[in-house]
């Protein structure tokens, strides 16, 4: 089939690049003129695993073309709407891409388009898109408007595509649901070749969920919050495991076994970043309160969640007692590991506040420090976290980068001004770090102390036994 897609950001490049893959012809467009010839040269505006390998075959094979959104209006039948929808200052989403794309539909279109939401959209958008259709066509448009919202993870967004657990479609027309069957059918039967095999095994067929068109603007939003929900719920737990003496990990553990609750997203740390949790929760809270529902329950997830950044660097300031003047490294800047995103990301808020108290911050992060240089400029960005480290006082973990948990900690500890780790994900071994003369520190779990301390602590009580004996004797 012929598609267009409009929008190359993150949802809409890989959604274009993947429905070429699955041999469909697609135009992508991109309103940004700088990106939009990167992206004619072959290069890629961010990074995203495995995306450029599948973008440089389907433009080879002549299945995926970028250019002007004007021409892909001319171009598909169907047109994917994927477009930045980032939170107003009331936590409302911008709406106002969308309104352009439907305006360029409403005057260049003629004869039949199904216009198709992909963007994360407030429920009743579809709604708003056919009456802004209907008032503004001037070229005997015909149309129909779907919702297909995307769930796709930074990281591992063409994974996600190619191989997802459902597949949701809100429509509202037959022909609408028989057009996006058959767009889906070689994902629905995964027929099509793997172009990351075998680092994206094949799975079961997703399922084919068809709704109208507010349920599954809902679907979105609500499935976020939710998980949004789970971090949040977690991190309090873990808040009560530290004034008890618990181990957060061993909780969460036995939390995920229950099949009702399962392990995913209870994993205590810094908090939820990105631009889809927070922006999504603030604008479901949004949506809910002009429909006269008080979503209470979404307001103090994302009270939790503010105070994670708080936390954590109350934990740096009880290590270090006065952070003013002190030299601190930081490990991670994307709000989470395979994405330069920074948008958002838990590493910004700690590095400002950091910053305010006056501490010397040294970063390293393998893929997003040009993009953090832009939002920090006050900080000294290392090639690698050795030299990060060199001079510290404490190593802040941010973000679950593998690279980390490779560490040559004897390396570290020969650079270092005091061993110390603060590890704001939880991801590293307690008693690996320890054992390498380190003090851990993380997040829900009982402090760690350097395994020649620990020494110290036992031969401590056999030393005073053996002064008191000797000093009997004497007597």
């Amino acid at each position: 089939m012929k598609l267009s897609v409009i929008g190359a950001g993150y949802v809409g490049l890989t959604t274009a690049a993947c429905l070429a893959q699955i041999g469909h012809d697609v135009f992508c467009s991109e309103s940004d003129v700088e990106k939009l010839a990167k992206l004619q040269s072959g290069i890629m505006p961010f990074f995203e695993p495995n995306l450029e390998d599948v973008i440089k075959g389907v433009c080879n094979a002549g299945r995926l073309t970028f250019g002007s959104t004007e021409e892909a209006i001319a171009w598909g039948t169907v047109i994917f709407i994927c477009v930045g929808t980032p939170p107003l200052a009331n936590g409302d989403a911008d709406l106002s891409s969308i309104e352009n794309a439907a305006r360029t539909i409403a005057k260049r279109a003629s004869g039949y388009r199904l216009v198709i939401e992909k963007s994360t959209v407030p429920v009743q958008t579809g709604s708003q898109l056919r009456k802004y259709l209907a008032a503004n066509r001037t070229n005997g448009l015909k149309y129909d408007v779907a919702s297909n919202p995307e769930f796709l993870r930074e990281g591992s967004s063409v994974e996600d595509f190619l191989h997802p657990e459902r597949i949701v479609v809100g429509v509202d027309s037959p022909s609408a649901e028989e057009i996006l069957r058959e767009i889906y059918q070689p994902v629905i039967s995964q027929s099509f070749t793997c172009p990351i095999h075998p680092n994206c095994a094949k799975r079961n067929e997703p399922v084919f969920l068809v709704t109208d068109t507010g349920s599954a603007e809902l679907i979105k939003h609500a499935s976020n919050s939710f998980l949004a929900m789970k971090i949040s719920f977690i991190n309090m737990v873990a808040n009560l495991c530290e004034t008890v003496g618990a181990d957060v990990t061993k909780v969460a553990q036995g939390m995920g076994l229950d099949s009702r609750i399962g392990p995913s997203f209870l994993n205590p740390g810094i908090g939820f970043g990105g631009f889809c949790f927070p922006k999504d929760v603030q604008a479901f809270i949004r949506i809910a309160e002009k429909a006269g529902c008080d979503f209470a329950l979404l307001r103090e997830v994302e009270k939790i969640n503010q105070g994670r950044i708080g936390h954590l660097v109350e934990k740096v300031r009880n290590e270090l007692w006065v952070i003013r003047g002190k030299k601190i490294a930081v490990w991670g800047l994307a709000f989470k590991p395979n994405t330069d995103d920074v948008r958002f990301a838990p590493s910004i808020a700690l590095i400002e506040s950091l910053l305010s108290e006056g501490a010397k911050v040294s970063a390293y992060d393998p893929e997003a420090m040009d993009k953090a240089k832009a939002v920090l400029p006050n900080i000294t960005y290392c090639s690698d976290p050795y030299k990060a480290a060199e001079g510290t006082e404490a190593i802040v973990v941010v973000t679950e980068w593998d690279e980390f948990r490779r560490i040559a900690w004897t390396r570290i500890k020969s650079v270092i001004e005091r061993p110390l780790i603060i590890d704001g994900r939880n991801m590293l071994d307690a008693k690996v770090v320890a054992d390498q003369g380190f003090q851990y520190v993380s997040v829900g779990r009982p402090s760690v102390i350097p395994a020649e301390a620990r020494s110290a602590e036992r031969e401590g009580p056999v030393l005073a036994a053996q002064d008191q004996t000797a000093g009997a004797m004497a007597d």
